[in-house]
Order: C-alpha cells, then structure tokens, then sequence
C-alpha cells in the first residue's frame, strides 16, 4: 500500500450489523447484548439511522425494578440521538482520530443516510494488529 493511500472504513466495517426499532423494549436489547457479546445497536426504522444504544445505557437502568423497566421501556427513551457517523469511504485513520477525541466506542457507516454499516473499536485495533 503507498503511503498517500488511505484505506477506507469500508474495508473494515461491520456490514450487516445487528440493529434495533425504537419501539423494542430495552429488554430484547439486553438479551441481544448478552447473547451476542454486543456492545453496540444503531436504532433504525425503515433504514435510516434514528439513534445508537450501548450496554452501558442499558446497564445504566436503574436497579430498582429492573426487570420490569427493561420489558417495558422502549428502546428510544435511553438511546443517544445525536450520533456521530462516517461515510463508506472515510480514511480509517480519520475514523481512529473522531472516535478517540469524541471517546466513542463506535462509529455507524451511513451512504445516502441508510445505515450500510458499523466500525467500533474492535475493527480499528484488528486492523491495526495486521499492519505489523
């Protein structure tokens, strides 16, 4: 690879990542959290990108009456609505950068406002690792 040439988040990202509607109940993305092992849910309705929720908001529900909280909240009363994204082709280095000064664990890849993707930290040390 030359010097100049920047790989793109494309080449890195998850996808097909696993999402959520907004109307789900906080306890279908536990049970996705758990069972997946994910840390991540962008929130989409008909593909477009409505808001991203991670473990930590979940875990973030009170412990009172945590059970009943989580059949019966819906999933866009915890989720984070302003949401940083990329594009496709954003330089995986510029990716690195936003995610490290905004201490985000992730980034939704959008092309014309449809989620196409996910790169998290994860794919970022991966690709990291392979440069060596």
């Amino acid at each position: 690879m030359k010097k100049n040439q920047a790989k793109a988040v494309k080449e890195i990202m998850m996808s097909s990542p696993v999402t959520v509607r907004p109307g789900d109940t906080l306890q279908l993305a536990s049970d996705m959290i758990s069972l997946g092992c994910i840390r991540h849910l962008p929130v989409v309705e008909n593909g477009r990108l409505l808001g991203i929720l991670s473990a930590r908001d979940v875990m973030a529900v009170g412990h009172k009456n945590r059970s009943a909280l989580l059949k019966s909240m819906p999933i866009k009363g915890v989720m984070k609505r302003r949401v940083i994204t990329v594009a496709p082709d954003t330089p995986i280095v510029e990716a690195a950068r936003l995610m490290a000064d905004k201490k985000i664990g992730c980034l939704p890849v959008l092309s014309d406002g449809t989620l196409v993707g996910l790169v998290t930290t994860t794919n970022i040390l991966r690709y990291v690792e392979h440069l060596s």
